[in-house]
């Protein structure tokens, strides 16, 4: 894994996206060459004079594959899967780089060899794709890794190595028992007893050992070994911390007080603060712009099927425990809480409306939140606002929930991307360990991937709300 601003990204994805942008660039040129042939001269153009026009094609694209999810590798993301959404991808990034060279025409290509490069460009990143899918499946990238210990939570090792093949950058070689530790793993997966642990290590080339133990007090703790591994140059990481890095989230059960309050992250400064929300009020600023025309067909159609109200305002909890009205399209029938009783969202909730279950789908339910960013209320990129009632229920039944109340929720999430939509305590539970990665970690790179991974939710209607 790579860590730019906080945030781990797999080295298989940078690697791909490397090697994409030296293939698109090259297209360019080799389209240009093709269309302009001359056997005297074989390349009629410097490399400079091209470059600002193979740069701009080059970087849409790679947004354009971005937002449909062809960086969210993974073994289901085969070559023909690849192929369905890269040609979506190619037309959108058609799209896009024309409008670009008529508003730029400086940087105008010509028809011919845009559409040149495209018909190049397509069997190129299929060619790359297979390399790299062939390559990530045999484990060239993968270090060597020693779990301490064989719990309860060293079996969530076991599930994790399991889930996302592509992109792990690891492989588990087996597990170091301690005394007094029930077996939960399988015991064909535990390593036989060694002098040291740096012995086991030599062994097996391992390059990096996880601390995988609830218990670290008491004289069965192997400090000084792991004192010695770490002198050697071998990585010692503590179990939130790899999940943090391998699942993006921070595991409930691998969290201790003094972690929160020695690690790093959780920078609330005022730099960051203001970066953020001029980040808000220009995405937000754009998004009210290109969205308005279909805000007021939404609401004509909200109005023609249930009659008014349109808009539908509920009290949430913001930064610091304060409340304010969260203002949404309403999706609901009129008398949905007629108990009087808040009750859960559901997937699939019988309330929800005819048009309330295409805006859902969609998201455009949540576009009038534009105006909860611009009043200060909201961020355009946070934790989902809760209702007071979930909010003091969880507060009690979940630790350091509150945590996710230390910044402004937002329109879309980490949490929202990476995990279905939540309609129970559990479901609160899970997207919590998601919130608290991005109140640790977030910065305005973070807040750009979580906007691309929510154009990606809507065109292909996965992930979470």
């Amino acid at each position: 894994m790579f860590r730019i601003y906080n945030h781990f990204i797999s080295r298989t994805v940078i690697l791909l996206i490397s090697a994409e942008v030296c293939v698109l660039m090259f297209m360019v040129y080799l389209g240009a060459a093709i269309r302009f042939f001359d056997p005297v001269k074989l390349f009629p153009f410097s490399f400079s004079s091209l470059f600002p026009e193979a740069v701009t094609f080059t970087f849409v694209m790679i947004v354009s594959m971005s937002v449909m999810g062809l960086y969210q590798l993974d073994s289901r993301l085969d070559i023909k899967d690849t192929l369905f959404r890269l040609m979506p991808s190619m037309v959108l990034g058609f799209g896009v780089t024309t409008l670009i060279f008529y508003l730029l025409p400086d940087l105008y290509l010509g028809r011919g060899i845009l559409g040149l490069v495209m018909f190049l460009a397509l069997p190129g990143i299929l060619l790359t794709r297979a390399a790299f899918l062939k390559w990530s499946s045999l484990g060239i990238l993968e270090s060597q890794a020693v779990v301490l210990g064989i719990g309860s939570k060293a079996k969530e090792f076991i599930e994790q190595a399991k889930n996302d093949p592509v992109r792990r950058g690891f492989q588990i070689v087996g597990f170091v028992p301690l005394p007094d530790e029930e077996l939960h793993v399988p015991a064909s997966a535990v390593l036989p007893k060694v002098d040291s642990l740096m012995s086991l290590v030599n062994r097996y080339g391992v390059r990096e050992i996880i601390i995988a133990i609830q218990e670290r007090r008491g004289g069965c703790f192997p400090i000084q070994d792991l004192l010695e591994c770490k002198l050697n140059g071998i990585k010692v990481t503590d179990s939130a911390a790899f999940f943090e890095r391998e699942r993006g989230q921070i595991r409930l059960n691998s969290l201790y007080p003094s972690w929160l309050v020695f690690g790093g992250g959780f920078d609330q400064s005022l730099l960051r603060s203001g970066i953020k929300r001029i980040f808000d009020l220009a995405a937000s600023g754009v998004l009210l712009a290109v969205t308005l025309p279909v805000m007021l067909v939404t609401a004509l159609c909200i109005l023609f099927e249930d009659g008014a109200p349109v808009f539908y305002r509920q009290e949430r909890v913001g930064k610091g425990g304060k409340t304010f009205m969260v203002l949404k399209f309403r999706s609901m029938r009129n008398d949905a809480e007629k108990s009087g009783k808040p009750q859960w969202a559901a997937a699939d909730d019988p309330r929800v409306t005819r048009v309330g279950r295409i805006i859902r789908k969609l998201r455009i339910d949540e576009l009038p939140q534009i105006f909860n960013v611009l009043n200060g209320d909201m961020s355009f990129v946070g934790p989902r606002p809760e209702r007071p009632y979930f909010v003091n229920q969880l507060c009690m039944e979940v630790p350091y929930y509150n945590v996710r109340h230390s910044i402004k929720p937002g329109i879309t999430g980490w949490a929202q991307v990476r995990y279905r939509y939540g309609a129970s305590v559990d479901d609160a539970i899970e997207k919590l360990q998601y919130d608290l990665y991005y109140v640790k970690n977030h910065s305005l790179f973070l807040d750009v991937i979580i906007l691309i991974d929510t154009v990606e939710v809507v065109v292909l209607g996965k992930g979470g709300r």
